[in-house]
């Protein structure tokens, strides 16, 4: 089966995808942290996998939340690949807005997960987007179960292929 990053699913099963949306606002935090750490957990990464998946889903969405367009909402989509966990954090921001990449808090952010990549998007380049032009701001990462770190293969065409041993 393939998930819709086209990636196998996990055991042979449909992959689990699940899509957060919670106000802006530093009180909502905790419910997205505690989600990243109950599917680490049923996912059956170890404790300190687990911990670093919380700080990380926490880091990122605090990053988003100083970007974030006015009221607009914060965007959590979890989704469990054969390899591990991805999850794409996004909030609408004005057209232009960086996600800042420079700070203490992405070098820790960076230390807790596998990758991780900030970037501008548009509501239809994101998961869970409504199509659109406008304009966001996406933090995607990835934490990978033991044994499933992705590696690069030199196909000897000049191009490099990322495989889950």
């Amino acid at each position: 089966m393939v998930d819709s990053r086209g990636t196998l699913a996990q055991d042979g099963r449909r992959a689990e995808r699940l899509e957060l949306r919670v106000p802006t606002t530093a009180t909502q935090l905790p419910a997205v942290r505690a989600m990243a750490g109950d599917l680490a957990m049923r996912m059956d990464y170890d404790l300190d996998a687990v911990e670093d998946l919380r700080l990380a889903v926490d880091e990122a969405c605090a990053t988003l939340t100083t970007i974030a367009e006015g009221d607009a909402p914060l965007t959590v989509v979890f989704e469990t690949t054969r390899s591990g966990l991805h999850i794409d954090a996004w909030v609408p921001t004005a057209d232009g807005t960086e996600v800042p990449t420079d700070g203490f808090g992405w070098v820790v952010l960076a230390a807790l997960v596998d990758s991780v990549e900030g970037r501008r998007s548009t509501q239809g380049g994101v998961p869970a987007g409504d199509g659109s032009d406008a304009s966001v701001a996406v933090i995607s990462m990835d934490k990978y179960l033991p044994g499933q770190h992705p590696v690069e293969v030199d196909s000897g065409s000049g191009e490099n292929y990322s495989v889950a041993r």
